[in-house]
């Protein structure tokens, strides 16, 4: 087997808006504090190739994943279907969508070189491959997320910086993490950490470009093992937040660095304990598949329309009221839906789903931020014995809400939704299951 790894720095220039937490914040960076990078790491076996590329962002959507596949193809010769694009899902980074109204806003000359710069990456580990061995471990990692759909949201800060907090309801987030690495004449090439909890120790308070506590862990376990390359994959993420969120500046920074040295704690111990894996196979399948969304009369969504327009238009109105910023949101989401619907254009847009087999390893990527107990049905299922279900990949489609969160609607349900200009998803949970078990089983099919 041949591994190869490469790294492109990612960093926006400082000024650009930065992603999420609310509408029309005007949450631009005054500086970076880590630099963003995106990370690639390429795969030979029996002359089929892959990469995985990680990147220091909310999202990439589909239509830079293949422009940069393009350049990739061109480059080395790699197919299309042959490169994965993940992120960490850092929302201290530059907005990178053009679909999402008022969590950010996007600039231009920086999505121009995007592209580039991941292809860059993904070329650069194709050419450096080399004869590896691969490793894995999966390895005890708490202490830092809980589940904001059933757990206490946002605990003091002095009850979660301590070395025993633990959320109330730990199952319902991930508990472990996994590590594999590649080595070469006993030396550290490099490797990938998996693990499900969006990065957002820092918030709508907080101004500094960087990758979150994923970044920095990664960043930090780099500069231990000079030359290496660190990949983080993010998992199962939708309803998990890290302990430490929605905090003051100064709170959420420096605690910024403890979070982040829990997870590379837990990914030092996968890199000491990792035991060799036997690579029978390379494998990789791409598909597209629509998922159904809720139907919706024309008359009921021009109505609610209506409600929105009219807290736009009182006479009171004022721009610096976060109501009236959301009911901007809800206006141009609804007026998008509404026109799509009258120019008689589908309204499911297709979902990328990306699965690649390393050996016993697959990973399952889907474009949306997976629930938790999605992921685990899909675990529970799967044939591949190490199945990774892995969001934001290749695209950035929202939430994929758990059928108990669809069921009590809400934020991630009903509301982003229409940030995208979407109508809601009927039933994804067991949709999306039903597919990322297809895909495994795909990829463990015997050639």
């Amino acid at each position: 087997m041949k591994i190869g790894f490469a790294r492109e720095d990612i960093t926006p220039r400082v000024g650009v808006p930065l992603c999420g937490f609310g509408p029309f914040l005007n949450r631009y960076s005054v500086g970076i504090r880590d630099r963003l990078w995106a990370r690639a790491m390429a795969f030979e076996h029996e002359q089929t190739r892959a990469v995985i590329v990680s990147c220091d962002l909310a999202s990439v959507s589909l239509e830079h994943t293949t422009r940069a596949r393009g350049i990739v193809t061109d480059a080395v010769g790699l197919p299309a279907e042959a490169m994965m694009v993940n992120c960490t899902h850092t929302h201290s980074g530059p907005d990178t969508s053009r679909d999402r109204i008022g969590w950010g806003g996007v600039d231009e000359p920086y999505m121009q070189l995007l592209p580039h710069r991941i292809a860059r990456a993904a070329a650069k580990a194709v050419m450096g491959l080399r004869p590896a061995t691969l490793a894995h471990a999966e390895v005890p990692c708490e202490g830092i997320g809980l589940n904001r759909e059933y757990d206490r949201d946002a605990p003091p800060l002095e009850e979660v910086l301590k070395d025993d907090w633990r959320p109330a309801k730990p199952e319902l987030t991930d508990t472990t993490c996994h590590v594999v690495k590649a080595e070469a004449g006993g030396r550290l090439l490099g490797f990938f950490s998996y693990f499900g909890c969006h990065p957002v120790c820092c918030c709508q308070e907080t101004h500094q470009t960087h990758g979150d506590y994923a970044g920095v862990a990664t960043s930090m376990l780099e500069r231990e093992y000079p030359g290496s390359v660190g990949l983080f994959l993010q998992g199962a993420s939708g309803d998990v937040n890290s302990c430490v969120v929605h905090k003051p500046e100064q709170e959420a920074m420096l605690a910024l660095d403890i979070i982040a040295g829990r997870y590379a704690n837990s990914v030092r111990d996968g890199l000491r304990k990792a035991e060799p894996v036997e690579v029978d196979a390379l494998r990789f399948v791409l598909r597209e598949v629509r998922f159904t969304r809720k139907e919706s009369d024309p008359a009921a969504l021009r109505a609610r329309l209506a409600e929105q327009e009219a807290i736009l238009a009182a006479p009171d109105a004022t721009d610096s009221d976060s109501g009236l910023r959301m009911a901007a949101v809800f206006a141009v989401g609804l007026r998008r839906l509404i026109g799509a619907m009258e120019r008689g254009e589908p309204l499911n847009k297709p979902a990328q789903l990306h699965g690649i087999r390393i050996g016993p390893i697959t990973l399952l990527g889907s474009p949306f931020e997976v629930f938790q107990a999605i992921k685990n049905d899909v675990k529970a299922a799967a044939k591949a014995p190490i199945p990774l279900v892995l969001s934001v990949t290749n695209d950035g489609l929202a939430y994929a809400p758990d059928r108990s969160t669809a069921a009590r609607g809400g934020y991630a349900a009903e509301t982003v939704p229409m940030f995208h200009g979407r109508l809601p998803y009927a039933n994804l949970h067991e949709e999306l299951v039903r597919e990322l078990l297809a895909l495994d089983a795909a990829l463990c099919q015997r050639a």
